[in-house]
């Protein structure tokens, strides 16, 4: 879902109310990639804010969150690892809003999105 005015870009929205915040380069995001990691309660407001992310499916849940939330850049850039987003890029279930706006701005998640 977007929103757009006459002169204004189109803005996608994480969720009514919240456009998706979206990082200018892949290679700016160098979070962590293995091991524990405790999301702040902004992100993630459940008692227990670790993900392991040595699990697969727990680093699926955690990126989902992250580009969900998000509402600042370094929460992108501490919690996500560019390479890995772009491999796991077609797993992740993601609000419509959020897919298309990170795609628009780095076609390779478009392009890993279509090779899956």
């Amino acid at each position: 879902m977007s929103t757009r005015t006459a002169d204004a870009p189109v803005v996608h929205l994480a969720r009514p109310h919240r456009p998706v915040l979206v990082a200018g380069t892949l290679a700016e995001l160098t979070g962590p990639t293995r091991g524990l990691v405790e999301l702040p309660l902004r992100l993630w407001w459940h008692p227990h804010r670790a993900f392991d992310l040595d699990q697969h499916t727990m680093l699926l849940w955690m990126y989902e969150n992250v580009l969900r939330e998000a509402v600042r850049v370094d929460e992108l850039r501490n919690h996500l690892d560019g390479a890995t987003l772009l491999l796991v890029w077609p797993e992740l279930n993601l609000p419509r809003g959020v897919r298309a706006a990170w795609e628009a701005r780095h076609p390779a998640l478009r392009r890993a999105a279509l090779a899956s």
